[in-house]
């Protein structure tokens, strides 16, 4: 997640987050529980939806000691009274998909998620190890990356392995254009992707809510990343794609409820910033490429205000740094040239 945005104008209904682990009413029938995480960006929101025969949970948490105590709190406590009977997750990323199998184990509720995140979280479970081979490496190592970052990109998958619990061997599948019936409330299901392959959002018009996950985010920018699997995927290009779509289906005065950060109102004014956002990078690209030819290492200067040290940071900037060199590749103005990028 990139932090370098400046602070939004938007309109924040709620002031402050709950106390993590703590589930505030924030619209009749649907809580706010902020879990903690044990990363830079430190918490992620789920929601609980009041159903006519009990809670539906949309995403999980990470699967960890602290967030299993306090789900183990809330099912004996503030959630007791009514069953779980589903669980919604947006995409695979283990702050969403953490403690889904957990969940699903103990409650005996479905998990419904798109069908590239549920196979995408089963692969990586199934078999962690499959990035760290050939050709990744030299994917890696031949737009620059030193060792040390390639090996930490390269071993993601046995991190996965310890933050998410194991997801159930069915699932219900999530497609973009149907509907889920909640407690009467017709939540339309909307797909995109550009932060994950096939990222589930539901919007309520009746209700005038947009449960985003990570799509828009009130105060960071959600990494949007090239996958080795992928190198020449263009994420960028699909996610800005996403957010056209979903300001033109999604009216303004909605309250977004994301993944991270407050809940807010002014959609079509955060995504004109991302989109802005994410332009003037490309820009940023382009004009260090004329002074003269660079990888993508020696790009991430021209994008990121401050140096990356932390090899785990490292990785996620080369990655979304080479998301808008692929992009401006896509769009035919950049093309490379013995390693490394000029104008075209």
């Amino acid at each position: 997640m990139d932090r370098s945005l400046l602070e939004p104008t938007l309109d924040f209904p709620i002031d402050a987050p709950p106390p993590h682990g703590t589930p505030v009413e924030i619209a009749p029938g649907l809580l706010w529980i902020r879990l903690g995480l044990p990363f830079r960006l430190d918490h992620v929101n789920v929601y609980v939806l009041e159903d006519v025969d009990g809670w539906l949970v949309f995403d999980t948490g990470i699967y960890d000691p602290a967030t299993t105590a306090i789900w183990q709190s809330l099912l004996q406590g503030p959630l007791a009274a009514r069953p779980i009977t589903r669980i919604v997750v947006s995409h695979y990323h283990p702050d969403h998909a953490g403690m889904a199998g957990w969940l699903a184990e103990r409650t005996g509720a479905p998990v419904l998620m798109p069908a590239t995140e549920y196979l995408t979280s089963l692969v990586l479970m199934l078999d962690p190890g499959a990035l760290d081979s050939e050709p990744y490496r030299s994917f890696y190592r031949g737009h620059g990356l030193d060792p040390v970052t390639t090996d930490n990109l390269l071993t993601l998958g046995n991190r996965y392995l310890k933050m998410v619990a194991l997801l159930p061997r069915t699932f219900r599948r999530l497609i973009g254009g149907e509907t889920l019936g909640i407690a009467g409330a017709q939540f339309h299901v909307t797909t995109a992707g550009g932060h994950a392959p096939e990222q589930a959002m539901l919007h309520a018009p009746a209700r005038n809510l947009l449960l985003c996950a990570d799509q828009v985010l009130a105060r960071i920018s959600p990494n949007i990343s090239v996958d080795a699997h992928d190198p020449d995927g263009d994420p960028l290009g699909i996610y800005l794609r996403s957010l056209a779509t979903l300001r033109a289906s999604v009216p303004a005065d909605t309250l977004v409820l994301p993944g991270h950060n407050l809940p807010f109102i002014g959609l079509h004014t955060r995504i004109d910033e991302l989109t802005a956002h994410h332009h003037a990078r490309c820009d940023a690209i382009l004009s260090a490429c004329r002074e003269r030819p660079r990888n993508v290492l020696e790009l991430m200067p021209a994008i990121f205000r401050r140096p990356i040290e932390d090899p785990h940071q490292m990785g996620f900037a080369f990655s979304e740094a080479l998301a808008h060199v692929n992009f401006l590749t896509r769009t035919g103005r950049l093309h490379r040239q013995n390693g490394r990028f000029i104008p075209a």
